[in-house]
């Protein structure tokens, strides 16, 4: 997976790199912070610079913190980590490059009132570096591991907020978090093969979710079933509008 992040990223002779050398891996970081990242001081660059330094490490923590990537189990991942983020501003560059001829601010009108916004989050820069480093530390203590994407990782901290921590969960958790045996979906059967392990468990990770979703769906079918069902079975009749007789 990583060497196809390189790839994405044009790194030189990705598919012949060999992630198991530390010191290849710390010419990747370096490369990825001056070419696609530029995301840190140039004291942390400078740092990363020197790869048989006895310091790269501190350095290279540094610079972790610096763009909120979590506490991983190897090296490898979080450099994977780091691709994945370099992939998603790349991603949002291009297409930002491709479309910013038809943004709203370079299309030119005529007579058209100025709307001044109340509301205080309009205003909010939501791919600002303040904004990304509040977010990643608000994950952080909710236990959330935060996503290149700041947005994404918003929507993570929403759910758990409005899922977990809402008074009436917090009074009796149990309401909530589930008990039992998690389903190993590892062993689930895909129903077909991607020739790719990565992928195959990335493939039963994306089905869990979306029989989630659906279950999710179904069960709020029922309920306004069920509603629609106590209004039309239970009648009101007005006794006064009947007639005996002729």
């Amino acid at each position: 997976m990583s060497k196809r992040l390189l790839t994405a990223l044009e790194y030189p002779n990705a598919e012949s790199v060999d992630l198991n050398e530390e010191k290849t891996l710390r010419e990747i970081v370096l490369w990825l912070e001056t070419n696609k990242l530029k995301s840190t001081s140039q004291q942390v660059t400078n740092g990363l610079k020197n790869p048989s330094s006895n310091e790269w490490n501190n350095y290279f923590d540094q610079y972790k913190d610096s763009l909120g990537c979590p506490m991983l189990n190897s090296q490898v991942e979080e450099l994977q980590w780091l691709l994945g983020k370099a992939v998603q501003m790349e991603a949002t560059k291009n297409t930002e490059s491709a479309y910013l001829k038809h943004a709203v601010e370079n299309i030119k009108t005529a007579n058209i009132p100025s709307v001044v916004a109340e509301n205080p989050l309009d205003k909010l820069d939501f791919r600002s570096t303040e904004f990304t480093e509040r977010i990643n530390q608000l994950a952080k203590t909710l236990k959330i591991s935060p996503y290149p994407d700041p947005l994404v990782t918003l929507r993570a901290v929403r759910k758990v907020i409005c899922t977990r921590l809402t008074a009436e969960c917090v009074e009796d958790p149990r309401k909530v978090i589930l008990e039992g045996t998690p389903f190993p979906f590892q062993d689930a059967d895909l129903g077909f093969d991607l020739n790719d392990p990565v992928l195959n468990k990335a493939a039963k990770v994306l089905r869990m979710l979306y029989i989630h979703n659906l279950r999710d769906l179904q069960t709020k079918a029922n309920e306004l079933i069920v509603g629609v069902q106590n209004v039309t079975a239970n009648p009101k009749t007005d006794t006064k509008l009947g007639q005996v007789g002729r």
